[in-house]
This record gives C-alpha cells, sequence and structure tokens, in this order.
C-alpha cells in the first residue's frame, strides 16, 4: 500500500510530503511529551527522495533537522544536541537517498522492460511480416540443413516442384536441384556464399525445367544452413529462343536478299552480254550457247523472288526508346569501364515513342558501340557520347566516339568488304534493320572521330502514317544499294 502513495507526478509527491513534514512538526510542537518526534521524518525523506535529486534529498534532510532540534522538548546542550543533530541528519539523508536509488533502479528496469516488450512486439510483427512474405512469395523459398534437408519451404516451393501438402520437408533438396546439393556448408569450407547460379530442376513426377537459383549459406545455434529462392526461368528461356530464332530468320532474310541482289547485277551483265552475242550471230543455233542463255534466265529468275517478311513478325508499333537506351546502358556500361570508355549520355526528359522493333533497335545500338569499343582500344581519349534531338515527327539517336575515324565511307555500308572484321555485314545489316521500320542510319563525316545517326519516325505523327500506309516501302534485300 505503501507503494501506491511513492507514485504520482512531481507535484503530488511533493505536496504529500509537505504535508506530513508540517503534520509531523504540528505533533512535535503541540504534543507535551518527552519523546523526540523526529524519526517521523523519515517518511516525507521516503516521498522526496522518489522525485529530487541528491542535492535537494540533502536540504530536505537538513530542513527535518532543524524542525526536530526546533521542537525537541528536552534542553539544548552542544554536548548532546551536536551528536543527535549529525545522527538524525544521516538517518534522513540516508533514507532519501536509499528511495532515490531504489526509485532510479526501479524506473531502469521498467524503462528496460518496456524496451524488451516494444523489442519483443517489433520482433513478433516482423516474424509474422515475414512468415506472410514467404508464404505469399511467387518465388519457391526453401531452408536447408548441411546434408541437403529440406527445413522449411513455402507454397510456391511445393508448387513448383510438384508436391502436394508438406510433403516436401525432410527430403533431401538433391532430388530436385542437384547443383544445391553440391554447395558446401560452412562446416565444410571457411567461405560463405552469397551467390545465384542458373541451373537444371526437376520436379517430383520427372519434368525438367531451368531454374535460377539465389542461394546463401550461414550457420545458426542448431548447426549450418542454406536457404535458397528459387525461380522457373523455363519460360524466359523459351522466350530468348524464340526471339533469337526470330532475330535470326530475319537477318538470313536480308543477307539472302543481298546475295540475291548481287546475282541479278552479274546475271543482269550476262545476259547483256549473251544478247550482243545472239546480235553478232556469231553462236547462233549453238545448243551449248542457248542452254547457257537458258541457265542464266533461270539463275536470274531464282535471284529476282521476293522474300516475304514472315507473318510471326509483330506488327511494329511505339517503342519507348527511353527504356530501350535503358536496357542498353545495362549491357554497355559494365564493357566500357573494363575498357576505361568513358560515356556521355544527353538524352531529353521526355521522348516520344517511335516507331521501331525493341530487339532489332537494341541490336542496332549494340552493333555501332561494339564498333566504337574496336576504335577506342588503341585511341589517347576513350569517350562515347550518346545524344538523343527531337525534329519534327523525328527522333534522332547520334552515337559518336573520339576513334580515329573512318578512312573512305563512299563502300560503308556495303556487304562482304575486304578488310573488315567477320563478313563485313554489321553496318549493312543494321541499316537494313532500322530501313525494316522505316528509319534510316547514316554516318556524318562533319564530326571528328566517328559519328552515326540513327532516325525514327515518331508513333503516332504523318511520317509514321506515312509508313503505315506503304508509302515509303523498299524491300530490305535492296535498301544498301
Amino acid at each position: 500500500m505503501i507503494f501506491r502513495y511513492l507514485q504520482g507526478s512531481k507535484r503530488v509527491v511533493l505536496a504529500r510530503a509537505g504535508v506530513l513534514v508540517a503534520i509531523i512538526a504540528l505533533v512535535d510542537w503541540r504534543v507535551d511529551l518527552n519523546i523526540a518526534f523526529g524519526f517521523l521524518y523519515l517518511f516525507p525523506l521516503l516521498l522526496v527522495g522518489t522525485v529530487l535529486s541528491r542535492w535537494q534529498i540533502l536540504l530536505v534532510a537538513l530542513s527535518c533537522t532543524l524542525l526536530s532540534d526546533l521542537f525537541d522538548p528536552f534542553p539544548f546542550t552542544l554536548a548532546t544536541a551536536l551528536p543527535q543533530d549529525i545522527l538524525v541528519f544521516t538517518s534522513l539523508a540516508g533514507t532519501g537517498l536509499f528511495a532515490y536509488e531504489v526509485t532510479k533502479s526501479r524506473r531502469r528496469e521498467a524503462e528496460n522492460l518496456r524496451c524488451v516488450e516494444r523489442e519483443a512486439a517489433a520482433r513478433r510483427e516482423a516474424e509474422e511480416q515475414l512468415e506472410f512474405l514467404i508464404d505469399s512469395s511467387p518465388a519457391a523459398i526453401l531452408t536447408m540443413s548441411a546434408n541437403g534437408h529440406i527445413l522449411l519451404a513455402n507454397a510456391a516451393a511445393h508448387r513448383l516442384f510438384g508436391v502436394p501438402g508438406a510433403e516436401l520437408l525432410g527430403k533431401n533438396i538433391s532430388r530436385y536441384i542437384p547443383a544445391l546439393g553440391c554447395v558446401p556448408s560452412i562446416e565444410q569450407t571457411p567461405q560463405t556464399f552469397r551467390t545465384e547460379m542458373q541451373c537444371r530442376g526437376e520436379r517430383e513426377h520427372g519434368d525438367v525445367f531451368l531454374a535460377n537459383v539465389f542461394f546463401s549459406t550461414y550457420r545458426t545455434a542448431s548447426g549450418p544452413r542454406l536457404a535458397a529462392l528459387v525461380v522457373d526461368a523455363s519460360e524466359e528461356l523459351r522466350e530468348r529462343e524464340e526471339s533469337n530464332l526470330e532475330q535470326l530468320l530475319a537477318g538470313s532474310r536480308i543477307l539472302v536478299g543481298a546475295v540475291s541482289h548481287e546475282v541479278r547485277n552479274v546475271c543482269g551483265a550476262i545476259s547483256v552480254i549473251h544478247e550482243n552475242l545472239i546480235r553478232g550471230g556469231t553462236l547462233t543455233g549453238n545448243k551449248d550457247f542457248e542452254a547457257l542463255g537458258a541457265l542464266v534466265e533461270t539463275l536470274n529468275k531464282i535471284a529476282c523472288l521476293e522474300l516475304k517478311q514472315s507473318t510471326s513478325n509483330p506488327e511494329l508499333g511505339g517503342v519507348d526508346l527511353a527504356e530501350t537506351l535503358d536496357d542498353l546502358r545495362i549491357v554497355l556500361e559494365p564493357y566500357c569501364e573494363e575498357a576505361e570508355i568513358t560515356v556521355h549520355w544527353e538524352i531529353p526528359a521526355e521522348i516520344p515513342p517511335v516507331l521501331a522493333d525493341r530487339h532489332r533497335l537494341l541490336q542496332v545500338l549494340l552493333n555501332l558501340t561494339k564498333n566504337s569499343e574496336r576504335a577506342l582500344e588503341n585511341a589517347e581519349i576513350r569517350i562515347l557520347d550518346f545524344k538523343v534531338a527531337l525534329g519534327e515527327g523525328t527522333v534522332s539517336i547520334r552515337v559518336t566516339d573520339t576513334g580515329p575515324g573512318i578512312a573512305s565511307a563512299e563502300k560503308l555500308f556495303q556487304p562482304f568488304q575486304k578488310g573488315a572484321d567477320s563478313t563485313g555485314l554489321g553496318l549493312y545489316l543494321s541499316r537494313a534493320f532500322v530501313r525494316s521500320f522505316r528509319g534510316d542510319l547514316r554516318y556524318d563525316p562533319a564530326l571528328p572521330g566517328c559519328s552515326f545517326v540513327i532516325d525514327l519516325a515518331v508513333a503516332g505523327s504523318h511520317e509514321a502514317d506515312r509508313v503505315r500506309l506503304g508509302k515509303h516501302a523498299t524491300h530490305p534485300a535492296v535498301v544498301a544499294r
């Protein structure tokens, strides 16, 4: 019950202590008995010890000692009063300081208890959120022991591996992802793993899939653990391979078209010579000569066959050029940093969508940058600039490097050039790609170094409408001539 009076605000506690001091002093003054009531001042000192500081407690103890001495019923003598006052002051001060320390310790323990409760509540909330995140995650999340036995698996893991219910627990991960079963634990090697890999996975019924695995090893009080996040990348693989096939077919059509165009030129020249020989009459009636003419005519017809665009190709639409350039930066900047090439980007804050195919445009940009990287290998100043300019119904992408430049630009976009890397088809196919969605790729000799410009029509503009109506249609096999 006494603790109830020791609690409360500072003002209330001091008021209670003041009332007690007044009552004790009044009793000591009015009661005429040979009894010293100074010991009763211990109670108000207990109260003030809970709210005042140390020096304030000493002042209150000194005041109570003076009151006790003032109303003492015994006659005052220095020999007896001084030791008595010292004893009273010491007792009162000790009581007040004891109450101060007990209260301070009690408050510290209460604060520590509140901190522990807050931390426990925060930990419970974090655990609940983490448990909800794991259970609702579309990616498979697993925890394994050092020998590969599965200790924890969310619902997505059961769906991924085709295991019903909670039957995945206790099974070995090597059954489903053999590569994870080969990861050494912390007990086997001091190295910890926090990495990713792409490997083969297998479901319960035997189906194989491509898995992207993000895993890490760590140590707990129960032993070493392996945590892994597994994502099925089979669809991504299919889409990537289908896209690569489409790009291969598109490039093959352009390449075959280029060869057909060259064959048509040769056949045209042979036909002229054949007709001249016929008019001369020297080989008239020669069966071999007539057969040669028939062969040339047949070859010319084969070369003139038009290579139609595949019906599986998507119709050109508006492409977000900013996202395409972001993809280029992701691919390009690590290589440029390794090659010590400084890359400058000058891109407007807002770029309208352009009429293009995103993957082919990205291939064109990568081809230009690869050429620039080779040109900058021996350059003293290695700078690669990308600049996007907005025109009336068009968007231009300028790619400029500080390399030695191009000595002869007359046959720059012609295929099968002598001295070119590989087949010499890079720029030819790049311009053919750009022109396949009715843009243009051109070389600008006005700037120092080497500068190429890609002109693209803004989607929805008058230029794009003309493209959609086919007024600029040009077969990709002859655009480079």
